[in-house]
Order: structure tokens, then sequence, then C-alpha cells
């Protein structure tokens, strides 16, 4: 059996492709489970709760960018 190694065989059959709804899907469960966190108790200290709101605005930009590229298409 001639099997390629590693380093050159293709990554593109191993990898988990998402379309841009299925990635704004989970980008936006995402941001609600982020606003859960920063709105509860857990998030006690100010370092953490910054952190948190720098996560959701990435992650409101992040999905912003895909509905604004799907508008364009």
């Amino acid at each position: 059996m001639s099997r390629r190694p590693e380093s050159e065989r293709s990554d593109w059959t191993d990898l988990d492709l998402l379309t841009r709804e299925e990635a704004h899907g989970r980008l936006l469960a995402e941001i609600a489970e982020t606003d859960v966190r920063l709105a509860g108790p857990d998030a006690c200290d100010e370092a953490e709760r910054e952190l948190l709101r720098s996560r959701l605005r990435a992650l409101r930009a992040a999905a912003a960018d895909l509905t604004d590229h799907v508008k364009k298409d």
C-alpha cells in the first residue's frame, strides 16, 4: 500500500467546513452564553468582566461581518 506521508496529504478531507449561516448561528449561541456569564454572579472580579466584554465585542463583530458578507452576495 502506497500511502502519502502525513505532511503531503490534503487537509480538506479532514476539515469540518461550515456555511456562513452555520457559523453565524454558532456565533449567536456563543454570544448568548457569554451574555449569561457576564450577567451572572460567576464573573466576580472586574478583570474577568472586562475579558468577557472584550469577547462579546469580538463575537458580535464576527457575527456582523458574516451577515454583512451575505448581504453583499
